[in-house]
């Protein structure tokens, strides 16, 4: 049996299989979790890349990111970024500066990305209240992105092309799979590349997702700062952070050559992280003041409620 089946990572040492929603248990995840809503906050379908109501900025986002996302870029703002020289930062501190962003490149919301940590946690924590290591992930999930922020990133600010927004491999040619498909990347100079624009590029079939070089941008970069800092979640927990964004591969089925057998079993975890975080963005505005002593807790639990390296 998976251990997303069996819930085989406990939230505590107390208990070595919770299940959430225990009555039900017996039912596969779409069935306890198909939940979603059929209209983003705008009355919209959600993940509309043709005609929504911030179409213009999205498009610009995408288009200037696959352009811009090559190898080249990704190694030189890994040796920028993962020094941890930013500064120290409480968990909490960072969220409250994401009031300041708004993502160009979401279809579905217009609010501060502080907001929709909270929402995606609590929708968690709804469906799945034995796995508090799981909230966790949906507070921390988006943190990553004061990388576009002053305050934090200083004269390294990057823009949010390189920021937000589904991420894919870089040093192989891209597939139609990615949002605005492969014409989009037409400006970028790897796809003239002998290797980097080949099928496979630098990568050998069935290497593992976890090596691949993704484009560089929030989800990475909040994996690194979690294990630079000594977070204690489950390695299931810290992948859905890091490929939350890859939905050529967890959502249209795209990259499934580099997979390796472990592969499968992370992204059933992935897969399910992705319904809080995207469907949750209707939700009701959550009571921020009122939550925050609860992950405030969890941070203490698994390791990174002071101030960490960013």
């Amino acid at each position: 049996m998976s251990g997303l089946a069996s819930a085989s990572v406990a939230s505590d040492s107390t208990t070595s299989s919770p299940r959430p929603q225990q009555k039900k248990d017996s039912l596969p995840l779409d069935a306890l979790h198909d939940w979603r809503p059929s209209e983003n906050a705008f009355g919209d379908s959600f993940r509309n890349y043709e005609d929504s109501k911030r179409q213009e900025i999205v498009q610009q986002t995408y288009y200037t990111m696959h352009s811009k996302q090559t190898v080249d870029f990704a190694r030189e703002v890994r040796e920028r970024w993962l020094k941890f020289g930013k500064g120290e930062f409480t968990v909490m501190e960072m969220i409250e500066l994401l009031d300041n962003l708004v993502d160009d490149s979401d279809p579905d919301n217009d609010l501060p990305n502080s907001i929709h940590d909270f929402q995606t946690a609590e929708r968690i924590r709804q469906q799945w209240p034995d796995h508090d290591w799981f909230h966790l992930v949906g507070l921390l999930h988006d943190v990553g992105k004061v990388l576009a922020l002053p305050e934090v990133a200083g004269e390294d600010m990057l823009p949010q092309w390189a920021v937000v927004g589904d991420t894919f491999p870089v040093g192989c040619a891209p597939t139609e799979a990615c949002v605005f498909g492969r014409e989009s990347f037409k400006e970028n100079p790897d796809l003239s590349h002998p290797v980097y624009g080949s099928e496979n590029g630098m990568y050998k079939p069935g290497c593992g997702i976890s090596n691949l070089v993704m484009s560089w941008g929030h989800d990475e970069y909040m994996y690194w700062v979690l294990k630079e800092n000594g977070c204690t979640m489950p390695e299931e927990g810290l992948n859905m952070i890091r490929f939350h964004s890859f939905y050529p591969w967890h959502d249209k089925g795209a990259y499934t050559q580099f997979e390796a057998p472990e592969d499968a079993e992370m992204k059933k975890w992935v897969k399910e992280f992705n319904k809080f975080d995207l469907y949750s963005k209707g939700d009701a505005m959550p009571d921020v003041e009122a939550l925050k002593p609860y992950y405030q807790s969890l941070l203490q639990k698994y390791g990174i409620g002071g101030k960490l390296r960013w």
